[in-house]
């Protein structure tokens, strides 16, 4: 069994490096978190109250499905939950109409996914299955539902990993917290503080460096940090940029096989719910779903806040990655403007507060989070080994349902610090 005094350095604090941190520092271990940020939260990403009326989220935002860590830590922190209410609406580039119709295919394709054994890309699947011109509504939906929701590359990714979502149509239970993720970030940091983690801000992991049974963790600054154990909860995309001992890097090279998408989010706030005027019946309007630049947009109901967010995801957000935030949210306003016949100008004037965020803009994350490939599985299981000093440990490892999530990331750096004190 380990010694108490074993020093065991986090890298990230975000979900899964402040889950993982406060499990092993209230175990007895010395644990200390360096986080490349100003800020802990990571992908997390509160915005100010004053600015939008609300502790506004610009990035993770969302409670999906049952998840229990989730749910579990909420309690503890004495957070409380919203689950999301109220109709869903689509944009046909004609008209406004409720969602809710159903595919004649639907009894079809839920038949197919029901028998399927063998895993293959979401884009293989539709060729091989659902092909003919009668389909064509199917695909769209199907295609619009891996890109814009699991910010996946349909040709890559898995049918397997996305199955119980396409059977239950995308529909399963959402919440948002009441006062935001940033609450329940702000929980956590005040437990880990309270257990003894030292959280070092502003300092950007560039190598792990091992000799013999000697650990250091160095920084970009060249700040070094001896220590007998790392966990790396970085987002994929920064795990080329770390150097590793061999056998880590051996491993880290396993997440080419887990794929990881972007999100463009964009939030704008109104003196008022001017989309209430249309004509339908849009008061208790939640989600907006669209071909235009923007495609999906939501509101806060329940809550009465006069705002709506923004939300691009997949690998067509490549096609915006050349606008700054000002640009972003120049073509939020265009995208209502299609969708609800009204010119921008009309909409900004009512204009309070905006933001935009690139994920795949931002240095620290290079993306949103991750999604499942056919050879996902096993990339997980070699990532997941505890032999060696540096684990892995974040969304992308997660072998649950809601993959890319901060369930996920909870549940993931929890499992880890576990695995460390079972040894």
């Amino acid at each position: 069994m380990s010694e108490p005094s074993e020093h065991i350095v986090i890298v990230g604090a975000g979900a899964a490096g402040l889950m993982a941190a406060r499990e092993l520092a209230r175990a007895g271990r010395r644990v200390t978190i360096l986080e490349a940020r100003e800020r802990c939260g990571g992908r997390i990403r509160p915005l100010p109250a004053s600015q939008f009326g609300y502790s506004a989220d610009g990035g993770a935002e969302f409670v999906h499905g049952e998840a229990p860590v989730t749910r579990a830590l909420l309690r503890e922190a004495g957070l409380s939950l919203q689950e999301i209410e109220g109709t869903q609406w689509s944009f046909d580039g004609a008209g406004l109409s409720r969602e809710g119709r159903h595919d004649p295919h639907e009894a079809e394709l839920q038949a197919v996914l029901r028998d399927l054994k063998d895993d293959l890309t979401a884009a293989d699947f539709l060729r091989r299955h659902f092909a003919g011109v009668e389909y064509e509504r199917l695909r769209h939906s199907i295609e619009r539902m891996v890109e814009g929701y699991d910010a996946a590359d349909p040709e890559r990714a898995s049918t397997l990993a996305l199955r119980e979502e396409w059977m239950d149509g995308g529909h399963a239970l959402q919440a948002r917290i009441n006062g935001g993720y940033g609450a329940l970030i702000d929980f956590l940091v005040t437990e880990c503080r309270g257990y003894g983690v030292a959280i070092r801000l502003g300092c950007a992991v560039s190598a792990i460096e091992q000799e013999g049974g000697a650990v250091a963790v160095r920084c970009a600054g060249g700040d070094g940090l001896a220590c007998d154990r790392v966990i790396l909860t970085v987002p994929l995309p920064l795990l080329r940029e770390i150097a590793l001992p061999a056998s880590a890097s051996a491993r880290a090279a396993a997440a080419d096989d887990i794929g990881f998408g972007n999100v463009i989010k964009v939030l704008l706030r109104f003196a008022r719910p001017w989309w209430r005027d249309h004509g339908e019946d849009l008061g208790d309007m939640t989600f907006l779903l669209s071909d235009e630049a923007i495609p999906v947009w939501w509101t806060r109901y329940p809550d009465q806040h006069p705002l709506l967010t923004g939300w691009f995801g997949g690998p067509r957000t490549a096609e915006l990655s050349h606008l700054e935030p000002q640009g972003l949210i120049e073509a939020g306003l265009d995208s209502l403007a299609g969708i609800f016949k009204r010119s921008r100008e009309d909409i900004a004037r009512d204009l309070v507060a905006s933001a935009a965020i690139n994920w795949a803009h931002d240095s620290f994350a290079r993306g949103a989070y991750s999604w499942a490939t056919p050879r996902t599985r096993a990339a997980q299981a070699i990532l997941a080994r505890s032999d060696g000093v540096v684990l892995f440990s974040g969304e992308a490892l997660y072998r649950g349902r809601d993959m890319g999530t901060v369930e996920a990331a909870l549940a993931s750096g929890l499992e880890t610090a576990r695995m460390i004190l079972r040894r």
